[in-house]
Protein backbone atom coordinates (compact mmCIF):
# COMPACT_ATOMS: atom_id res chain seq x y z
CA UNK A 1 0.00 0.00 0.00
CA UNK A 2 2.89 2.32 0.87
CA UNK A 3 4.52 1.64 -2.49
CA UNK A 4 1.17 2.36 -4.49
CA UNK A 5 0.82 5.63 -2.38
CA UNK A 6 3.90 6.74 -2.91
CA UNK A 7 3.75 5.86 -6.99
CA UNK A 8 0.80 7.80 -6.95
CA UNK A 9 1.87 10.77 -5.12
CA UNK A 10 5.21 10.83 -7.55
CA UNK A 11 2.56 9.92 -10.75
CA UNK A 12 0.48 13.07 -9.16
CA UNK A 13 3.09 15.40 -8.83
CA UNK A 14 5.13 14.60 -12.04
CA UNK A 15 1.91 15.97 -14.05
CA UNK A 16 1.24 18.79 -11.86
CA UNK A 17 4.89 19.93 -12.88
CA UNK A 18 4.03 18.71 -16.37
CA UNK A 19 1.30 21.19 -16.46
CA UNK A 20 2.57 24.06 -15.19
CA UNK A 21 5.45 23.91 -17.36
CA UNK A 22 2.99 23.51 -20.39
CA UNK A 23 1.16 26.28 -18.66
CA UNK A 24 4.56 28.45 -18.91
CA UNK A 25 5.30 27.47 -21.93
CA UNK A 26 1.99 28.92 -23.30
CA UNK A 27 2.09 31.74 -20.88
CA UNK A 28 5.95 32.76 -22.53
CA UNK A 29 4.49 31.70 -25.93
CA UNK A 30 1.49 34.35 -25.64
CA UNK A 31 4.12 36.62 -24.01
CA UNK A 32 6.65 36.02 -27.17
CA UNK A 33 3.25 36.49 -29.96
CA UNK A 34 3.03 40.38 -28.95
CA UNK A 35 3.36 43.79 -30.63
CA UNK A 36 3.26 47.10 -29.30
CA UNK A 37 3.41 50.15 -31.83
CA UNK A 38 2.61 54.11 -31.53
CA UNK A 39 2.21 56.63 -33.72
CA UNK A 40 1.65 59.80 -33.65
CA UNK A 41 -0.41 62.80 -35.77
CA UNK A 42 -0.63 63.25 -39.57
CA UNK A 43 -0.44 61.31 -42.71
CA UNK A 44 3.38 60.81 -42.84
CA UNK A 45 1.61 58.02 -40.50
CA UNK A 46 -0.52 56.98 -43.57
CA UNK A 47 0.92 53.03 -44.08
CA UNK A 48 0.14 52.17 -40.55
CA UNK A 49 -3.41 52.91 -40.98
CA UNK A 50 -3.37 50.14 -44.00
CA UNK A 51 -1.41 47.62 -41.65
CA UNK A 52 -4.29 48.46 -38.99
CA UNK A 53 -7.27 47.98 -41.31
CA UNK A 54 -5.96 45.34 -43.40
CA UNK A 55 -4.45 43.46 -40.20
CA UNK A 56 -1.52 42.44 -42.32
CA UNK A 57 0.71 42.05 -39.19
CA UNK A 58 -2.03 39.79 -37.81
CA UNK A 59 -2.61 37.30 -40.95
CA UNK A 60 1.44 37.33 -41.39
CA UNK A 61 1.47 35.78 -37.51
CA UNK A 62 -1.38 34.18 -37.13
CA UNK A 63 -1.98 34.99 -32.93
CA UNK A 64 -0.35 37.49 -32.35
CA UNK A 65 -1.80 40.31 -30.38
CA UNK A 66 -0.95 43.78 -32.18
CA UNK A 67 -1.82 46.45 -30.19
CA UNK A 68 -1.21 50.54 -31.52
CA UNK A 69 -1.45 53.73 -29.45
CA UNK A 70 -1.63 57.14 -31.00
CA UNK A 71 1.24 59.56 -28.82
CA UNK A 72 1.68 63.63 -29.11
CA UNK A 73 5.61 63.53 -29.46
CA UNK A 74 8.59 61.42 -29.25
CA UNK A 75 9.20 61.91 -25.15
CA UNK A 76 6.36 60.41 -24.90
CA UNK A 77 7.11 57.22 -27.16
CA UNK A 78 10.31 57.10 -25.37
CA UNK A 79 9.04 57.31 -22.02
CA UNK A 80 6.66 54.35 -22.91
CA UNK A 81 9.60 52.56 -24.28
CA UNK A 82 11.44 52.86 -20.86
CA UNK A 83 8.58 51.67 -19.12
CA UNK A 84 8.20 48.35 -21.39
CA UNK A 85 5.11 49.95 -22.91
CA UNK A 86 6.41 49.64 -26.04
CA UNK A 87 8.32 47.56 -28.93
CA UNK A 88 7.64 50.03 -32.00
CA UNK A 89 7.37 53.53 -32.33
CA UNK A 90 7.55 56.16 -35.02
CA UNK A 91 9.27 59.13 -35.08
CA UNK A 92 11.14 61.96 -36.71
CA UNK A 93 15.17 61.56 -37.02
CA UNK A 94 16.19 64.38 -34.39
CA UNK A 95 14.55 63.26 -31.43
CA UNK A 96 15.52 59.53 -32.06
CA UNK A 97 19.15 60.87 -32.35
CA UNK A 98 18.95 62.74 -29.06
CA UNK A 99 17.63 59.60 -27.08
CA UNK A 100 20.45 57.73 -28.62
CA UNK A 101 22.76 59.88 -27.63
CA UNK A 102 21.92 59.97 -23.78
CA UNK A 103 21.90 56.08 -24.14
CA UNK A 104 18.91 54.69 -25.20
CA UNK A 105 19.14 51.12 -26.17
CA UNK A 106 17.33 51.64 -30.06
CA UNK A 107 17.93 51.77 -33.49
CA UNK A 108 16.56 52.56 -36.23
CA UNK A 109 14.45 49.59 -38.23
CA UNK A 110 13.15 51.18 -41.18
CA UNK A 111 11.98 54.20 -42.93
CA UNK A 112 8.55 55.11 -43.14
CA UNK A 113 7.55 58.52 -45.13
CA UNK A 114 9.07 61.84 -46.84
CA UNK A 115 6.44 64.81 -45.93
CA UNK A 116 6.30 68.71 -46.67
CA UNK A 117 7.14 70.17 -43.11
CA UNK A 118 5.76 73.51 -42.98
CA UNK A 119 5.78 77.09 -40.43
CA UNK A 120 2.97 78.79 -41.18
CA UNK A 121 1.67 82.32 -39.53
CA UNK A 122 -1.53 84.12 -38.82
CA UNK A 123 -0.30 87.31 -38.93
CA UNK A 124 0.57 89.82 -41.89
CA UNK A 125 3.14 91.07 -40.38
CA UNK A 126 5.23 88.15 -40.54
CA UNK A 127 6.51 87.56 -43.43
CA UNK A 128 10.19 85.66 -42.41
CA UNK A 129 11.08 84.47 -39.19
CA UNK A 130 13.16 87.97 -39.02
CA UNK A 131 9.96 89.16 -38.46
CA UNK A 132 8.74 87.57 -35.45
CA UNK A 133 8.55 89.53 -32.39
CA UNK A 134 9.36 88.81 -28.84
CA UNK A 135 5.81 88.36 -27.71
CA UNK A 136 5.16 85.91 -30.69
CA UNK A 137 4.99 82.33 -29.87
CA UNK A 138 5.62 79.24 -32.46
CA UNK A 139 4.26 75.77 -31.80
CA UNK A 140 5.64 72.66 -32.26
CA UNK A 141 5.82 69.22 -30.90
CA UNK A 142 8.40 69.10 -28.51
CA UNK A 143 12.04 70.99 -28.18
CA UNK A 144 14.44 68.17 -30.04
CA UNK A 145 11.50 67.65 -32.70
CA UNK A 146 12.53 67.48 -36.72
CA UNK A 147 10.62 70.78 -36.52
CA UNK A 148 12.11 72.66 -34.01
CA UNK A 149 15.55 71.48 -35.45
CA UNK A 150 14.99 72.42 -39.10
CA UNK A 151 14.36 75.97 -37.29
CA UNK A 152 17.03 75.89 -35.78
CA UNK A 153 18.94 75.13 -39.09
CA UNK A 154 16.74 78.42 -40.48
CA UNK A 155 17.94 80.33 -37.45
CA UNK A 156 21.78 79.75 -38.02
CA UNK A 157 21.63 80.78 -41.60
CA UNK A 158 19.48 83.48 -41.19
CA UNK A 159 21.24 84.84 -37.59
CA UNK A 160 23.96 82.84 -37.42
CA UNK A 161 22.73 81.84 -34.04
CA UNK A 162 20.84 78.46 -34.18
CA UNK A 163 18.44 79.16 -30.80
CA UNK A 164 17.62 82.62 -31.49
CA UNK A 165 13.75 81.69 -31.37
CA UNK A 166 13.72 78.63 -28.51
CA UNK A 167 12.65 80.91 -26.11
CA UNK A 168 9.58 81.55 -28.06
CA UNK A 169 8.10 77.96 -28.65
CA UNK A 170 5.71 76.14 -27.32
CA UNK A 171 4.84 72.42 -27.13
CA UNK A 172 1.79 70.97 -28.53
CA UNK A 173 0.69 68.17 -30.41
CA UNK A 174 -0.60 69.03 -34.07
CA UNK A 175 -4.07 69.07 -33.70
CA UNK A 176 -4.09 71.47 -30.92
CA UNK A 177 -1.44 73.65 -32.51
CA UNK A 178 -3.69 73.60 -35.37
CA UNK A 179 -6.24 75.02 -33.01
CA UNK A 180 -4.31 77.25 -31.37
CA UNK A 181 -3.01 78.97 -34.68
CA UNK A 182 -6.83 79.31 -36.18
CA UNK A 183 -7.81 80.82 -32.79
CA UNK A 184 -5.12 83.67 -32.58
CA UNK A 185 -4.75 83.47 -29.61
CA UNK A 186 -2.06 81.71 -27.94
CA UNK A 187 0.53 81.35 -30.76
CA UNK A 188 1.54 83.40 -33.62
CA UNK A 189 2.97 80.34 -36.53
CA UNK A 190 2.64 76.65 -36.15
CA UNK A 191 5.35 74.11 -37.45
CA UNK A 192 3.32 71.25 -38.90
CA UNK A 193 2.87 68.72 -41.61
CA UNK A 194 -0.42 67.18 -43.65
CA UNK A 195 -3.32 67.25 -43.41
CA UNK A 196 -2.70 70.20 -40.43
CA UNK A 197 -0.55 72.16 -42.99
CA UNK A 198 -2.68 72.06 -45.80
CA UNK A 199 -6.37 72.63 -43.58
CA UNK A 200 -4.30 75.35 -42.01
CA UNK A 201 -3.56 77.00 -45.72
CA UNK A 202 -6.51 76.97 -46.50
CA UNK A 203 -8.10 79.03 -44.03
CA UNK A 204 -8.15 83.30 -44.97
CA UNK A 205 -4.97 85.02 -43.39
CA UNK A 206 -2.85 81.80 -42.94
CA UNK A 207 0.36 81.67 -44.65
CA UNK A 208 3.72 79.90 -45.05
CA UNK A 209 7.02 81.79 -44.32
CA UNK A 210 9.38 78.67 -44.24
CA UNK A 211 9.91 75.28 -46.16
CA UNK A 212 11.38 72.48 -44.23
CA UNK A 213 13.17 70.68 -47.61
CA UNK A 214 14.44 74.33 -48.55
CA UNK A 215 16.10 74.47 -45.37
CA UNK A 216 17.58 71.14 -45.10
CA UNK A 217 18.40 71.60 -48.58
CA UNK A 218 18.46 67.88 -49.55
CA UNK A 219 15.74 64.93 -49.61
CA UNK A 220 15.39 63.55 -45.71
CA UNK A 221 13.16 61.02 -44.09
CA UNK A 222 10.00 62.33 -41.89
CA UNK A 223 9.16 59.43 -40.00
CA UNK A 224 11.08 56.05 -39.17
CA UNK A 225 9.97 53.24 -37.14
CA UNK A 226 12.43 52.61 -34.03
CA UNK A 227 12.92 49.76 -32.00
CA UNK A 228 14.24 48.54 -29.02
CA UNK A 229 17.11 46.57 -28.63
CA UNK A 230 15.33 43.82 -26.40
CA UNK A 231 12.51 43.70 -28.99
CA UNK A 232 15.07 43.02 -31.91
CA UNK A 233 16.81 40.87 -29.65
CA UNK A 234 14.21 38.85 -27.94
CA UNK A 235 11.35 38.57 -30.64
CA UNK A 236 13.57 38.53 -34.30
CA UNK A 237 10.53 36.12 -35.69
CA UNK A 238 8.22 39.39 -34.77
CA UNK A 239 10.39 41.69 -35.92
CA UNK A 240 10.97 40.57 -39.29
CA UNK A 241 7.22 40.18 -39.41
CA UNK A 242 6.72 43.76 -39.03
CA UNK A 243 8.74 44.76 -41.52
CA UNK A 244 7.23 42.77 -44.08
CA UNK A 245 3.90 43.76 -43.12
CA UNK A 246 5.34 47.23 -43.50
CA UNK A 247 5.86 46.37 -46.52
CA UNK A 248 2.90 45.03 -47.69
CA UNK A 249 1.21 47.88 -46.62
CA UNK A 250 3.24 49.72 -49.05
CA UNK A 251 2.68 47.85 -51.97
CA UNK A 252 -1.12 48.02 -51.32
CA UNK A 253 -0.89 51.67 -51.49
CA UNK A 254 0.92 51.87 -54.51
CA UNK A 255 -1.47 48.59 -56.20
CA UNK A 256 -4.53 49.54 -54.52
CA UNK A 257 -4.82 53.31 -54.83
CA UNK A 258 -8.64 53.55 -54.57
CA UNK A 259 -8.83 51.24 -51.59
CA UNK A 260 -6.04 53.27 -49.95
CA UNK A 261 -8.38 56.61 -50.38
CA UNK A 262 -11.02 55.28 -48.82
CA UNK A 263 -9.16 53.54 -45.73
CA UNK A 264 -7.36 56.39 -45.49
CA UNK A 265 -10.73 59.25 -45.40
CA UNK A 266 -11.82 56.92 -42.96
CA UNK A 267 -8.70 56.97 -40.62
CA UNK A 268 -7.72 60.73 -40.77
CA UNK A 269 -11.85 61.94 -41.29
CA UNK A 270 -11.08 63.77 -44.06
CA UNK A 271 -13.29 64.02 -47.60
CA UNK A 272 -11.23 61.68 -50.38
CA UNK A 273 -10.97 64.02 -53.01
CA UNK A 274 -9.02 66.18 -50.41
CA UNK A 275 -6.77 63.42 -49.34
CA UNK A 276 -5.95 62.31 -52.58
CA UNK A 277 -4.30 65.66 -53.25
CA UNK A 278 -2.36 65.92 -50.74
CA UNK A 279 -1.46 62.05 -51.66
CA UNK A 280 -0.43 63.07 -54.79
CA UNK A 281 2.01 65.35 -54.21
CA UNK A 282 5.53 64.87 -55.50
CA UNK A 283 6.87 66.26 -51.94
CA UNK A 284 4.99 63.38 -50.20
CA UNK A 285 6.24 59.82 -50.84
CA UNK A 286 6.24 56.56 -48.21
CA UNK A 287 9.51 54.06 -48.22
CA UNK A 288 11.32 52.54 -45.88
CA UNK A 289 14.63 53.90 -47.26
CA UNK A 290 16.44 55.80 -44.69
CA UNK A 291 17.62 59.29 -45.34
CA UNK A 292 19.41 62.44 -43.65
CA UNK A 293 20.27 60.62 -40.63
CA UNK A 294 24.27 61.99 -41.04
CA UNK A 295 23.37 65.69 -42.07
CA UNK A 296 20.51 65.93 -38.49
CA UNK A 297 23.52 64.20 -36.77
CA UNK A 298 25.83 67.11 -38.13
CA UNK A 299 24.01 70.04 -37.41
CA UNK A 300 22.72 68.27 -33.82
CA UNK A 301 26.06 67.45 -32.31
CA UNK A 302 28.23 70.88 -33.82
CA UNK A 303 25.35 72.75 -32.20
CA UNK A 304 25.26 70.70 -29.23
CA UNK A 305 21.25 69.29 -29.32
CA UNK A 306 24.10 65.69 -28.66
CA UNK A 307 26.76 65.08 -27.65
CA UNK A 308 27.80 62.23 -30.13
CA UNK A 309 26.85 61.59 -33.07
CA UNK A 310 26.93 58.21 -35.50
CA UNK A 311 30.75 57.50 -36.90
CA UNK A 312 28.32 55.78 -40.12
CA UNK A 313 25.14 55.39 -40.60
CA UNK A 314 25.18 51.72 -40.28
CA UNK A 315 25.78 52.35 -36.68
CA UNK A 316 22.12 53.63 -35.57
CA UNK A 317 20.36 51.01 -38.09
CA UNK A 318 19.32 47.76 -36.98
CA UNK A 319 20.53 44.75 -39.59
CA UNK A 320 17.15 42.78 -41.15
CA UNK A 321 17.13 39.29 -39.60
Amino acid sequence: MKRKTILSILVATFFCLALVGCNMTSEAQEKRLQIKIAEQYGLAYAPLQIMKEKQLLEKSVPGIEVSWRQLGNTAAIREAMLAGELDIGFMAIPPFLIGWDKGMDWKIACGLSSSPIGLVVNKDTIQSIRDFTKEDRIALPQPGSIQHILLSMACEKEWGDPKRLDNQLITLDHPDGMSALLARSEVSAHFTTPPYLFKELDEPGIHQILDGQAVMGEEFTFAVGVTTGKFYKEQPEVYEAFLKALEEALNFMEDNPTETVSILARAYQMDREELLNYLERSDTTFSIEVQGVMKFADFMQKYSYINRKPTHLEEVLWDRQ
